[in-house]
């Protein structure tokens, strides 16, 4: 005689499908480990390659500034900074003025503060400074990222 499927006598008791409360905090906290992991070994990678680009755009200003002084045949003033490499200057020298400009647009430094540009330059010794504030925004300490470096 053979027993039908259906028989609650013999049927097996399904277990309830899905994870329980301790299967999910172990997998949780595995993953929160292997994210403390990553941000770990990513940051300092961050922080140089902020300050390699900060680097690479200052190279890019200054030769800029070095074909505005070509054509020009002095740098652009205090008053008018780095906006010179964009917009033409008002008066005679006008005509001199490359058309396009001397660079595509003025960037900020990676961490989104403006590029400073003083002249003369006393810390480059030069006849100007160009430079990000670094990572802090401040001007004028250790940690900023110009052409003297």
């Amino acid at each position: 005689m053979t027993q039908a499927k259906d028989d609650p006598k013999t049927a097996r008791p399904t277990k309830d499908s899905g994870f329980s409360l301790v299967e999910l905090l172990v997998t949780v906290s595995i993953m929160a480990l292997l994210a403390t992991a990553v941000v770990i070994s990513v940051g300092p990678v961050l922080g140089k390659s902020r300050i390699d680009r900060a680097r690479s755009d200052i190279a890019a200003l200054e030769s800029g500034l070095e074909q505005y002084s070509f054509d020009m045949f002095n740098y652009p003033g205090a008053d008018t900074g780095l906006a010179a490499l964009k917009t033409p200057p008002s008066g005679a020298k006008a005509d001199q003025y490359r058309p396009s400009g001397y660079i595509k647009r003025v960037q900020q430094d990676p961490w989104g503060n403006d590029y400073h540009y003083t002249v003369p330059g006393p810390r480059s010794g030069g006849a100007y400074d160009v430079f990000s504030a670094g990572p802090d925004g401040e001007p004028g300490n250790e940690d900023d990222i110009g052409n003297w470096n």
